[in-house]
Protein backbone atom coordinates (compact mmCIF):
# COMPACT_ATOMS: atom_id res chain seq x y z
CA UNK A 1 0.00 0.00 0.00
CA UNK A 2 3.33 2.48 0.90
CA UNK A 3 4.48 1.65 -2.63
CA UNK A 4 1.07 1.81 -4.03
CA UNK A 5 0.62 5.80 -2.77
CA UNK A 6 4.42 6.38 -3.81
CA UNK A 7 3.77 5.08 -7.19
CA UNK A 8 0.55 7.17 -7.63
CA UNK A 9 1.80 10.93 -6.06
CA UNK A 10 4.46 10.48 -8.37
CA UNK A 11 1.93 9.83 -11.81
CA UNK A 12 0.37 12.60 -10.35
CA UNK A 13 2.69 15.05 -9.54
CA UNK A 14 3.86 14.42 -13.46
CA UNK A 15 0.91 13.98 -15.27
CA UNK A 16 -0.65 16.68 -13.30
CA UNK A 17 -3.72 15.25 -12.31
CA UNK A 18 -4.58 16.32 -8.69
CA UNK A 19 -6.69 13.32 -8.08
CA UNK A 20 -3.36 10.66 -8.37
CA UNK A 21 -1.71 13.01 -6.08
CA UNK A 22 -4.76 13.26 -2.87
CA UNK A 23 -5.14 9.76 -3.39
CA UNK A 24 -1.58 8.43 -3.62
CA UNK A 25 -1.10 10.40 -0.23
CA UNK A 26 -4.00 9.09 1.70
CA UNK A 27 -2.60 5.50 0.73
CA UNK A 28 0.92 6.29 1.87
CA UNK A 29 -0.31 7.53 5.18
CA UNK A 30 -2.76 4.65 5.61
CA UNK A 31 -0.47 2.13 5.02
CA UNK A 32 2.35 3.83 7.20
CA UNK A 33 -0.47 3.87 10.25
CA UNK A 34 -1.19 0.34 9.88
CA UNK A 35 2.59 -0.71 9.56
CA UNK A 36 3.27 1.62 12.58
CA UNK A 37 0.60 -0.56 14.29
CA UNK A 38 1.86 -3.88 13.15
CA UNK A 39 5.35 -3.38 14.33
CA UNK A 40 4.30 -2.22 17.70
CA UNK A 41 2.49 -5.15 18.22
CA UNK A 42 -1.22 -4.30 18.32
CA UNK A 43 -3.26 -6.69 15.76
CA UNK A 44 -4.13 -4.86 12.69
CA UNK A 45 -8.27 -5.84 11.83
CA UNK A 46 -7.65 -9.23 13.72
CA UNK A 47 -4.65 -10.07 11.96
CA UNK A 48 -1.27 -10.52 14.04
CA UNK A 49 0.63 -9.37 11.14
CA UNK A 50 0.40 -7.04 8.05
CA UNK A 51 1.14 -8.22 4.95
Amino acid sequence: MITLGVVLMLLGLVLGIPILWTVGIILLVVGLVLMLLGRTGRQVGGRAHYW
